[in-house]
């Protein structure tokens, strides 16, 4: 599995609204996409949720790399590139993800992107987010939760889908899910 997301960052004062629409229209374009986990069309609007930013990031989680590519070459991904230009697509190889089967009702997201020392102990770090991952949508009340890696820049992520916005931190960015797309 791979985890995907790049986010555009807006002006202060963008309508947000128009991100809404478009979410609104294009979101269920993606519904039932060949290998798609899930894609949570996510924004975030400056000064909500500590947000410092207007955002529009889309994150997916995608069952094979044949679906990231697909939908990397695709004439949607290529009009989303001619509105907003060109992205720099973050993508994490993902460690453990989980699902919960109330995964639609998800109106909100988390994201933690949280360094690794070098030499740092990768199996046990590894075991350590997958354990979190699964107790977070066993009791910890997420509808879903990914965690991965990315050995280029050493980061993890963490991304959580919520039917209710949690408590964060100051590192975490958090999101509204405007569509959810599901195979």
């Amino acid at each position: 599995m791979i985890a995907m997301q790049y986010s555009f960052t807006l002006p202060a004062d963008y309508d947000m609204s128009i991100i809404d629409r478009r979410i609104r229209d294009k979101g269920p374009l993606l519904d039932g996409f060949p290998n798609l986990g899930f894609k949570a069309y996510v924004s975030a609007r400056r000064g909500e949720f500590a947000s410092r930013d207007n955002l529009y990031a889309p994150f997916y989680l995608w069952q094979k790399p044949e679906g990231a590519s697909d939908f990397l070459c695709s004439p949607g991904f290529a009009a989303l590139t001619g509105a907003f230009g060109w992205p720099r697509v973050r993508t994490w190889i993902v460690w453990q993800a989980e699902a919960s089967p109330e995964i639609a009702a998800a109106r909100f997201a988390t994201r933690d992107i949280l360094p690794t020392e070098p030499y740092a102990p990768l199996a046990d770090i590894r075991q350590a987010e997958s354990a979190a991952a699964g107790a977070d949508v066993a009791a910890g009340g997420a509808l879903a939760s990914v965690c991965g890696f990315e050995p280029t820049t050493w980061t993890r992520v963490r991304f959580r889908l919520w039917p209710e916005m949690p408590a964060i931190d100051a590192r975490t960015q958090a999101y509204r899910i405007g569509h959810l797309s599901l195979p």
